[in-house]
């Protein structure tokens, strides 16, 4: 059984030299640290926060993430779709995602704040009332998504087929009509 870690503040440490004790961590904030690389499997992260951290290309093999708030945060390269779906739950703002997955994962209601998500795999990810403001969407994949309710109206250069994804009740401006008719080479203006 892993040690309980409560309520317990981690600044400015190199989790890539320094050893983080394998537990379950539960309300603890995590600030300026390095976890690049770092193998975090079958830990657990309970309402924890990562402040100005590095978690590019992360472990995160069976790892919970329950209701974990990533603020201006880098996590490239990073496979949530290898997290313990069991009460998954996050919340991205000011984080770069860019190449990171989200593959067959139920991550309905998920905010996702001022974040570059470019080249990101949503395949047949459930994003459902889901929250995209002022994100770059580049090259992100979005195939057999279910985007029912989901908001993009500030999110940008997404390019999303509606006829191999969900999208009943999407939320889009005007601005970003281009996105889900791209494969027409349809002329707006």
């Amino acid at each position: 059984m892993n040690e309980i870690i409560e309520e317990q503040e981690f600044n400015s440490i190199d989790f890539s030299i320094k050893y983080l004790k394998k537990g379950d961590y539960e309300s603890c904030v995590f600030r300026n640290c390095n976890f690049s690389n770092v193998d975090l499997s079958h830990y657990s992260f309970l309402e924890c926060e990562f402040i100005d951290c590095d978690l590019s290309a992360v472990k995160l093999t069976q790892t919970g993430l329950k209701d974990v708030k990533f603020e201006n945060s880098k996590l490239m390269g990073v496979h949530f779709d290898q997290c313990n779906p069991f009460l998954l739950a996050f919340h991205f703002k000011s984080c770069q995602l860019d190449l990171s997955s989200f593959y067959q994962l139920s991550i309905k209601k998920t905010i996702f704040d001022q974040c570059s998500i470019k080249e990101v795999d949503f395949v047949e990810t459930d994003l459902s009332e889901s929250r995209f403001e002022n994100c770059d969407l580049t090259s992100a994949t979005f195939e057999n998504s279910v985007l029912t309710k989901v908001d993009l109206r500030t999110a940008f250069a997404y390019d999303i087929d509606p006829e191999i994804n969900q999208i009943n009740e999407m939320r889009v401006s005007v601005a970003g009509l281009p996105g889900l008719v791209s494969k027409h080479n349809l002329r707006i203006s």
